[in-house]
């Protein structure tokens, strides 16, 4: 597996690192997603975790229709989203990154895997995704993501364990 190692200390609790100043602590269910893409940002953005990275007026679509908004708006309302994803979900890795930078690093797409269980059901869920993201002031401006919608499809549908 290819997982994104970065210099940076994790944005969750250890006993080796403790929380940064905001607590994002209601995310690590999904850490691998947020340590995945904002290590595929690198030095083109400024912040630890994924969301210090997201303007607060940023636009985030998701071009499938499972259950999120297509459009969510803002960096709180994008936040509120992912906290219900990380109730739902719980993901163990995402990997097999594939980073392609474009006009002069402001786009960057980005194609991966992740890997974890559907909280409700305990059923397996893998998916791929590739998300087209433009940047602007050193944050995400705007995300735009396509994923197996059949592969979510089948996992939320799969009778339970």
């Amino acid at each position: 597996m290819n997982k994104i190692a970065t210099s940076r200390s994790p944005p969750y609790e250890t006993e080796d690192h403790p929380m940064p100043s905001r607590n994002y602590a209601a995310f690590k269910p999904v850490a691998p997603y947020f340590d995945l893409a904002r290590g595929a940002l690198g030095d083109l953005v400024d912040g630890a975790h994924f969301f210090d990275v997201v303007d607060e007026k940023t636009v985030y679509e998701v071009l499938y229709d499972l259950g999120w908004p297509r459009v969510i708006r803002g960096r709180t309302a994008l936040m509120a989203q992912f906290r219900g994803y990380a109730k739902a979900v719980a993901l163990r890795a995402a990997d097999h990154l594939v980073t392609h930078k474009a006009d002069g690093g402001r786009v960057v797409v980005i194609e991966y895997e992740v890997h974890g269980t559907i909280l409700a059901t305990g059923v397996n869920y893998d998916n791929r995704f590739c998300s087209i993201i433009r940047l602007k002031n050193r944050k995400i401006a705007h995300w735009r993501d396509y994923m197996d919608s059949l592969a979510a499809w089948n996992a939320l549908t799969a009778p339970g364990r």
